[in-house]
């Protein structure tokens, strides 16, 4: 039985993370954390998830939590998830990481912890946005230099980065399967006088509204044609669920650094 600890308790995530553990055989909660200024903190982690009592108080404090654990499933902030994977490396657990929005410095240090221990860290836990991972990846060396490649992305008005992480990781599948590199192709504003679109740029472009939970598409845009692939989730469920089967992977691996196309095997 592998034990899941989940940080960020109290979140929208983290409390579907917590109902689909209360619904998967092989995993159970061993452990539910909190900033120490939630109002959450003391409370049982099943009830304020809406799933009833589990037994699980959820702590401010992740260091003891994590000693009876297997695995830290961190749906947070990239500075809270870098203090928790100090913890997990310290103690020699597994962890997998969804948080979203880290810079560049950030993820470099959280991809160097991350080495020490088994670690999954992905942008998007979904097991459909994986799979359009490695189809975009497929079109993007089928087609070539040929065909211009835009993404847009969608999410509710109340995420705080952008744009998302799925996007940009979207866009580096396509960079990498073309042999370039994001950071120098990468076009996240269009305003005025641009001149014409280069042909190596790759746009991707944010909207934010209503209650929208994730719409993905890259558009592959070519000379009479064009090839559109998206995804659209319309539940947390998918997260969550694909967060759970990630923490029930790696609870054995080897120390190092996976992704959900690891998990799924489609690497």
């Amino acid at each position: 039985m592998v034990k899941a600890v989940v940080a960020g308790a109290a979140g929208r995530m983290g409390g579907r993370i917590i109902s689909i553990i209360e619904e998967t055989e092989g995993i159970e909660l061993a452990g539910a954390v909190e900033s120490e200024s939630n109002e959450a903190v003391g409370r049982d982690a099943g009830e304020t998830s809406g799933i009833g009592r589990t037994g699980v108080k959820i702590v401010s404090g992740l260091e003891d939590v994590m000693k009876n654990g297997d695995v830290l499933i961190d749906f947070t902030f990239p500075d809270v998830t870098l203090k928790n994977m100090e913890i997990v490396s310290r103690l020699k657990k597994a962890a997998v990481v969804g948080s979203t929005g880290f810079s560049g410095d950030e993820v470099s240090d959280l991809k160097e912890v991350a080495c020490t221990v088994p670690t999954v860290f992905a942008p998007n836990m979904s097991v459909g946005v994986n799979v359009m991972m490695k189809l975009v990846s497929q079109a993007a060396r089928a087609l070539g230099g040929s065909f211009d490649m835009e993404i847009v992305e969608a999410h509710h008005r109340m995420k705080k980065d952008a744009p998302s992480g799925t996007a940009m990781k979207l866009g580096e599948v396509l960079a990498e399967s073309v042999g370039r590199n994001l950071s120098e192709v990468g076009v996240f504003e269009r305003l005025g006088m641009i001149g014409e679109r280069k042909a190596d740029e790759i746009g991707i472009q944010t909207l934010r509204g209503g209650d929208v939970v994730g719409d993905h598409t890259v558009y592959f845009y070519g000379s009479g044609e064009r090839l559109e692939v998206t995804h659209r989730a319309t539940s947390r469920d998918t997260f969550a669920t694909g967060a759970v089967r990630a923490a029930s992977w790696i609870a054995d691996k080897q120390p190092g650094l996976y992704d959900m196309l690891d998990v799924l095997c489609l690497s």
